[in-house]
């Protein structure tokens, strides 16, 4: 979810550490793969073990299945044009959205007058007017952002937690882990934005100094990389433990949103559901931690690195 482009917390967290959008977006492609990869490994394990937890199978006819896949075929032209054109630089984030919208409008309007039904016009201008309130929300989050971010700095904050850090005597493996627990625990009570906006820029420059600063080369760096990759590889493993915090026993906001929803279901039921789900994250975690590659191959060599 938090990874799958747009995703505005990608885009959020690429503001505030100065990193490339794009390669953010290319960044989470294989981390998210892996995601569902491991999700479907839970549930064909679950199901294994406890066939009750399945659902009936429903079944389709050859028609309807062949309907489907006529209806889902714009929406996957249209996501893909705008995910292939970002991993091949045709454009950038900006106009990509552009070109979204265009294709979505056009689509819209195509239906509505072929059909009499789908985006008319007083349907178009409330869709635009919608998209300025949030636009100027999203503007006002970035304003925030930097706001705060130039205040962390001007603070000495940073430097406080980065010289605290190196007169520890932990070496930075263990800060950085010790930073992505803090994540997954502020993750419990906050909302991810919210994380974004008040740690990151807390724990960036700290990190970056425990990698030897924005100079770092690959022999010297601390963690094996120069500051741009670090950027990438951190914010991924940020994001991804955020999102654990969110489900995580025994506040997990997002636990609460799906109880609700299933009112039948007591919570305890919830948490115990969610469990094997937040083991299958610790493995991608630890093997994203372990190989930096899983997140770095593909902005690598989509840059021809």
């Amino acid at each position: 979810g938090i990874l799958i482009p747009p995703s505005v917390a990608l885009v959020i967290y690429a503001i505030i550490v100065e990193a490339s959008i794009i390669q953010m977006f290319q960044a989470a492609v294989l981390p998210g793969l892996m995601a569902v990869a491991f999700f479907i490994a839970v549930i064909l394990i679950s199901v294994r073990l406890n066939p009750a937890l399945a659902p009936a199978v429903e079944t389709f006819t050859a028609p309807e299945k062949r309907q489907a896949l006529r209806r889902l075929g714009p929406v996957i032209v249209i996501f893909g044009s705008i995910i292939l054109g970002l991993g091949f630089g045709l454009f950038t984030p900006t106009p990509a959205a552009g070109v979204g919208v265009f294709l979505i409008m056009a689509y819209g309007l195509y239906i509505y007058a072929r059909r009499g039904e789908g985006l008319n016009l007083q349907g178009l201008k409330a869709s635009l007017l919608d998209t300025a309130v949030t636009a100027g929300m999203i503007y006002f989050i970035i304003f925030g952002a930097e706001v705060l971010k130039s205040f962390f700095t001007r603070s000495g904050l940073p430097a406080a937690l980065a010289t605290w850090a190196g007169a520890s005597g932990l070496d930075p493996w263990t800060i950085l882990i010790l930073m992505l627990i803090i994540l997954i625990f502020l993750g419990c009570f906050m909302e991810s934005l919210a994380m974004i906006l008040v740690i990151v820029p807390f724990f960036w420059p700290t990190l970056v100094d425990l990698n030897g600063g924005d100079m770092a080369t690959v022999a010297t760096a601390a963690y094996g990389m120069d500051s741009e990759s670090l950027k990438i590889w951190f914010g991924i493993l940020a994001l991804i433990v955020i999102e654990l915090g969110l489900i995580t026993p025994p506040v997990g906001l997002n636990v609460f949103i799906i109880n609700m929803l299933s009112k039948d279901v007591p919570m305890v039921e919830t948490f115990r559901g969610v469990v094997p789900f937040i083991g299958a994250e610790i493995i991608r975690i630890g093997l994203l931690l372990l190989v930096p590659g899983l997140v770095l191959f593909l902005p690598g060599l989509l840059a021809g690195g």
